[in-house]
């Protein structure tokens, strides 16, 4: 074997791990790929002599690679036209294969993702290295161009972003499904007192563009404020697996075309993701559930 297939065949070894690595920092298959093909080419031209720690080495430069194309993602972005709401990491359209299940069993929820989207390229690159993938903070400094200090700072900057005042998701189904059934049960029945009961009072509404362009706010703030958007107003709504999640779907003639996504804490609803871009939509990992 010479050291090009040496090389390709130990690439592949790592390809699911940055992928992953990738796919959180970009909230992109398809760019998520194109910066794993970087990451090989960089490795193919300069090869891997000297390099004591090839998954180690390949994860910095994917990193690397990634905080570039956050920042010409966001230099692009003249003005802001809403939440962009990242694809899932695979679907149920995906070919099927042992990288396609390590994705969706070890996939991201959409909330989380839609929040990522909101962090500097930096404070998304620290954050993801060092809460997602255990990377010490002497390592991630050198690929944000910071010091360990100043890296530990922008993640934990993002980590209260993230997390917000809430503390961290449930990660029960069943208890999730509670939650968003009562959420549902109270919008249908413009009980205004149960769905103030059944939200966080820091709960977030965050809507996509599509959704914004067909009259919702961009977003929503507080939990009087919200159960105000809902009262009433989600009798056709059906409850639905979203990514793995509890969500929520309306889907008149059984064409999807207004996804909700839920983040759901000690239960109570702490954010909602209004999702109407039809090709997002198509994207996403999503069963209709009965009742």
């Amino acid at each position: 074997m010479d050291e090009h297939d040496w090389m390709a065949e130990r690439f592949e070894e790592h390809r699911a791990h940055l992928r992953a690595v990738a796919y959180r920092m970009l909230g992109s298959r398809t760019e998520a790929d194109d910066a794993v093909q970087e990451s090989w080419i960089r490795l193919s031209r300069s090869g891997a002599s000297g390099v004591e720690n090839l998954g180690g080495w390949l994860t910095t430069v994917t990193a690397r690679v990634c905080l570039d194309m956050l920042r010409s993602r966001r230099s692009r972005r003249e003005e802001p036209v809403g939440v962009e709401v990242p694809e899932p990491a695979a679907s149920r359209q995906d070919a099927a294969g042992p990288e396609q299940e390590v994705l969706l069993a070890d996939s991201v929820g959409l909330a989380l993702l839609v929040v990522l989207e909101a962090l500097a390229p930096a404070e998304r690159v620290a954050f993801v290295l060092h809460d997602m993938f255990d990377m010490p903070f002497d390592q991630i400094g050198p690929i944000v161009g910071r010091s360990p200090a100043a890296a530990r700072q922008l993640a934990s900057r993002a980590r209260r972003r993230v997390r917000g005042p809430a503390a961290a998701p449930d990660a029960d189904l069943a208890r999730q499904r509670e939650v968003v059934g009562a959420f549902l049960a109270a919008s249908r029945g413009g009980d205004f007192a149960a769905l103030v009961a059944v939200l966080d009072p820091e709960v977030v509404l965050r809507a996509d563009a599509a959704a914004v362009r067909t009259g919702a706010s961009e977003q929503v703030h507080g939990a009087a404020a919200v159960a105000g958007t809902f009262s009433g107003r989600a009798r056709a709504a059906q409850p639905a697996l979203v990514n793995g999640a509890a969500g929520a779907v309306w889907a008149p003639g059984g064409r999807p075309r207004v996804v909700f996504g839920f983040t759901i804490s000690d239960g109570k609803i702490v954010a909602i993701e209004l999702l109407a871009d039809p090709e997002r939509i198509r994207q996403l990992d999503l069963v209709v559930l009965d009742g």
